[in-house]
């Protein structure tokens, strides 16, 4: 897909990518209707997420997303897994915009990070996040290096919800 393009976000784009964290908790907050977060502050905001280690941390990676040179959305890729097991590479976060969902953009893009950044994975998605989780196994199944795949399925206090494991060979 020429019309994907995947950049590292520098310190002077950390308020595009603030900005566009706030549609992604926007899209997630249905998944906390019943939960005391994903409240709008008075300043009109939901709470900040932190983006400190992003820009502090060795293996904490924020990406843009763009599609035919327009922002689409970001990732953010970090070492924390979920599972307690050994993990490389962990995405933390991963947001496309709806204009550009359904129309392999997001799975292109998924796809372009595992290849770029090779080693062991892990991709958690929340309980309740049905639809997440179809496109997690989907994408991940679809990469031609992926081997070793597992979903786990954890419960509180570590995680609520599946973890898919699978390591991409470089």
């Amino acid at each position: 897909m020429t019309e994907l393009e995947i950049t590292v976000a520098t310190g002077a784009e950390r308020g595009v990518l603030e900005a566009l964290f706030q549609l992604s908790i926007h899209d997630f907050s249905e998944h906390w209707a019943d939960e005391a977060r994903g409240e709008i502050d008075e300043d009109g905001r939901f709470e900040p997420y932190d983006l400190d280690p992003y820009w502090r941390d060795a293996g904490a990676i924020p990406l843009l997303l763009r599609r035919k040179g327009r922002l689409a959305g970001f990732a953010l890729v970090n070492a924390t897994g979920h599972s307690g097991q050994p993990t490389e590479r962990n995405m933390a976060e991963f947001f496309v915009a709806r204009k550009h969902r359904r129309s392999g953009f997001a799975q292109a893009a998924a796809l372009e990070i595992f290849s770029r950044y090779p080693g062991q994975w892990e991709a958690a998605v929340a309980r309740r996040n049905v639809v997440a989780l179809a496109f997690w196994r989907r994408t991940v199944a679809a990469h031609p290096q992926a081997r070793d795949i597992e979903e786990l399925a954890l419960k509180p206090p570590a995680w609520d919800g599946a973890v898919l494991r699978f390591r991409i060979d470089s």
